[in-house]
This record gives structure tokens, C-alpha cells and sequence, in this order.
């Protein structure tokens, strides 16, 4: 009896924990739905703009070239729009559905990558910019 109880109530944990679609509470569908994930510049100064389905969503990371850019906490990253500028981007929010990303010539010889992590409650997404090297 004691065995039937103890699997009754590892049962009831294992369908408590999940959602009726078989997901782990707190694991969110895609809720930004960007139009473009990952795009390749030329060696010349470029820029995108890349839209969004979802309204709600922030930056939450910056990596340029394998390192991790701060992002100045004087910025309201919830606002509807912003700016953010680094070295060799900028990247901005323009509206609640629009992010711009634009990066200098690449005059290193070698090629850039950009990477921007998006975020929105607990769904996580990223745009990667590959920038060709001169």
C-alpha cells in the first residue's frame, strides 16, 4: 500500500510539473518571433533591420567577437527604444516591434560576429551578425 501511494504521488508530481502540451512550467513558446535570426555583411559598413512579432522583449547580452560587451545600466532596456553603442555597432530599439543592428567597415582582416541576446519573461532568443572579413 505504502509503494501505490509513493507512485501516486510521483505521478501526480510528474503531471503537476509539466503543462498539457508535455512542456516544464516556465519554458515559454516563442514570444518575440523574429524575421531574421542570423544575416552576413559584406566588409563595408552595413546595417538590418529586423522586425518582431512580439512587443515585449529586451536585450539581455552583447557578444562581439567572443566578448561579452557590458551594456551601460543607465539604459531602460524594457523602454520601446534605445540605443546601444559599442566599439564598431550600434545596435537600437527603434519601436516596441523593430531592432536595428549597424556595424563599421571590418578593417581587422578577419571576420566579426555579433551576437545580440534577446530575452522575453522565460523565452530566450539571439540575432547573429557575421561581418566578412576585408
Amino acid at each position: 500500500m505504502k509503494n501505490i501511494v509513493l507512485l501516486f504521488i510521483f505521478g501526480l508530481f510528474l503531471f503537476t510539473s509539466c503543462d498539457k502540451n508535455g512542456k516544464q512550467d516556465g519554458m515559454w513558446d516563442d514570444n518575440i518571433e523574429l524575421s531574421i535570426k542570423e544575416a552576413e555583411f559584406g566588409v563595408m559598413a552595413d546595417s538590418i533591420l529586423i522586425s518582431t512579432k512580439g512587443d515585449w522583449w529586451w536585450i539581455c547580452e552583447i557578444t562581439f567577437n567572443d566578448s561579452l560587451n557590458a551594456i551601460d545600466s543607465t539604459i531602460n532596456l524594457e523602454a520601446n527604444s534605445y540605443s546601444i553603442i559599442g566599439d564598431n555597432y550600434v545596435i537600437e530599439r527603434r519601436n516596441k516591434n523593430s531592432l536595428f543592428v549597424k556595424l563599421d567597415e571590418n578593417k581587422t582582416g578577419r571576420e566579426r560576429v555579433l551576437l545580440i541576446g534577446l530575452e522575453a519573461g522565460d523565452y530566450f532568443d539571439h540575432v547573429k551578425i557575421t561581418q566578412l572579413a576585408n
